[in-house]
């Protein structure tokens, strides 16, 4: 897309505030109107005052210029402060518009990006958007309009002085142009790289104690020193070439000036142009400097925003995760059916999934096992299609998945993660998640309770109402595991998946959560990854994977009596107790 483009697609976030845009527009262009009434007014100050001293101009243009600047300055209050309305109302709408298309972007793509450059352009980029897309449309608007009004001020005055000052708008325009280029190169760079300083941030904040406990703090801050230093050439290398650009248009400006000057000079000796004349044509070209300089320093923020534009729209072209099923469901009954499928994360990747089949009655309890990496909780990350196999299906009560809407699927799917997500809200709030925070207190009570978390809860200050921090940092790893279990309880799904659902807990908390499981998985159809095989002895049936196949499947005894992986499996644990 090219810059053209870009901006006009920018502007159309303008269009829902046209009549905001209307009125900051309207106080511009009357700000910008009294440039050229400035000389304009001391033609006659001069000429009337002091050379014919007609004493009603002596009393009418001072007031004449009070009455200018105060319109000029109650004109550019209104368009200025309207302006930065409709831009912050830009930035929120473009905030809001990725957050909602990050919402519904496949897992993939998490699994593409880093979290630092998806925060970056939620923060850093947006910014240089609102910029381009506003304020610098406002200048552009309002240095326009004077350099076109002091031009026409300067034509009537002179023409043929006046004709001197367009032979610098070629020079001025070639300036531009060659200075876009690197700028809008410099910018997309520049915002790659804030990308990468906000990832290093993230990484720490979420490593810190990794990062403490194997001393890497001198490590992380050479890596956050190369990148934030990298960060300030980019900066400087922006902010050399936008500076170059102003002064090279001012040595233009200041010589066609000069050239003015003296030709005007010679005028002014043959009693071809009054005093009052001449100063206010030196006026207006001394008035046409700083409107110029801020006029080459725009092209900065439009190409700063163009850039972002393009990391911003990229985004939100971006296309959902697929949901083209059109089967609505109910509550399932729980039959699944695993059907040849095979998965790679990678296209030049190995299978980590190998033409799995498996088929499920409803109410089942099938446990998952064997060696990382083979594939138990890729099996599991199919199924509520957080990714889409390569080839195969997966059926759901006859139908299979990709025919469902997404929605439906997983409305009936409850999971649990050995790596815990809590919210920085409360208690309350965390298990209120598993029911769309439409449970009662009651409700969420149960679950507490059927989960062994209202035995600590209630010890808490603050009951169901206490902050849990961020990622649940003012609790313990147990904890923060048995509100994700109440989360899931609460969903009341017919299928849950437990991926290592018990790992953090100690051996009475273990026992107590197991009990509240085995009672969960009654009548629904459980999913249970564990690496600690005790846990799964009761289950209706083990499956043991290795490089994504099928191994062995069998109960627990029949799997020790077959001797295989699983016993091998199940004794090296025994051993190490």
């Amino acid at each position: 897309m090219n810059g053209k483009d870009l901006y006009l697609r920018l502007l159309r976030h303008v269009r829902p505030y046209t009549r905001i845009f209307a009125l900051s527009l309207l106080g511009t262009v009357v700000a910008a109107a009294t440039e050229p009434l400035i000389p304009a007014l001391i033609k006659p100050l001069l000429d009337g005052s002091f050379v014919a001293k007609d004493p009603h101009t002596i009393r009418l243009m001072p007031l004449l210029l009070v009455a200018v600047f105060i319109v000029r300055g109650v004109a550019g209050f209104i368009g200025s402060v309207a302006m930065e309305w409709i831009a912050q109302r830009v930035v929120m709408d473009l905030r809001s518009a990725m957050f909602a298309r990050l919402l519904m972007l496949p897992t993939r793509y998490f699994d593409a990006h880093s979290a630092g450059s998806l925060l970056s352009r939620l923060t850093y980029d947006v910014n240089q958007v609102m910029t381009a897309a506003t304020q610098a449309l406002v200048t552009l608007v309002k240095d326009g309009l004077a350099v076109i009004g002091l031009l026409g001020w300067m034509l009537y005055l002179n023409w043929r002085l006046s004709l001197m000052a367009f032979l610098i708008a070629p020079g001025i325009a070639l300036i531009v142009r060659l200075v876009s280029r690197r700028l809008r190169r410099l910018s997309r760079e520049l915002q790659n790289l804030m990308g990468d300083l906000t990832h290093v941030i993230d990484e720490m904040l979420q490593s810190h104690k990794v990062i403490k406990i194997f001393g890497g703090q001198d490590y992380e801050q050479r890596r956050f020193h190369r990148v934030n230093n990298r960060v300030r050439q980019f900066n400087l290398k922006l902010a050399a070439a936008s500076e170059a650009s102003g002064p090279l248009v001012q040595l233009l400006t200041v010589v066609a000036l000069g050239a003015v000057i003296y030709f005007a000079s010679l005028q002014s000796a043959a009693n071809l142009i009054t005093v009052g004349g001449f100063v206010s044509l030196l006026g207006a070209m001394a008035m046409l400097l700083a409107p110029i300089k801020r006029l080459t320093k725009i092209n900065e923020q439009i190409q700063r925003g163009l850039a972002a534009a393009e990391t911003i729209f990229a985004l939100l072209d971006e296309p959902p995760e697929p949901d083209r099923g059109t089967h609505t469901l109910g509550r399932a009954q729980g039959a699944i059916q695993f059907r040849n499928l095979s998965h790679r994360y990678r296209d030049d990747g190995s299978p980590v999934i190998q033409q799995f089949n498996l088929d499920v009655r409803p109410g089942e309890t099938i446990a998952l096992v064997g060696p990382s990496g083979s594939g138990k909780t890729t099996l599991m990350a199919l199924l509520p299609r957080f990714y889409e196999p390569e080839t195969g299906d997966i059926l759901l009560d006859g139908t299979p998945i990709r025919d469902l809407r997404l929605a439906d699927l997983r409305a009936n799917i409850a999971y649990v993660s050995q790596d815990i997500v809590l919210f920085n809200d409360t208690i309350a709030a965390n298990i209120a998640y598993g029911a769309g925070f439409q449970a009662s207190a009651e409700q969420l009570a149960h679950a507490a309770e059927s989960a062994h978390a209202l035995e600590f809860i209630r010890e808490l200050p603050q009951g169901m109402e206490t902050p849990v921090g961020e990622n649940g940092a003012h609790l313990s790893g147990g904890q923060r595991q048995r509100i994700a279990i109440a989360r899931a309880l609460l969903k009341n799904a017919p299928i849950l998946i437990l991926d290592e659902a018990t790992s953090a807990l100690d051996t009475q908390s273990e026992r107590k959560v197991q009990q509240a499981l085995d009672t969960l998985r009654q009548g629904r159809t459980a999913f249970v990854i564990a690496h600690r095989l005790s846990t799964i002895e009761n289950a209706d049936r083990i499956v043991v994977l290795d490089r994504g196949c099928i191994v062995e499947i069998g109960t627990h005894h029949e799997l020790l009596a077959h001797s295989g992986l699983y016993a091998s499996l199940y004794q090296m644990q025994a051993h190490h107790k």
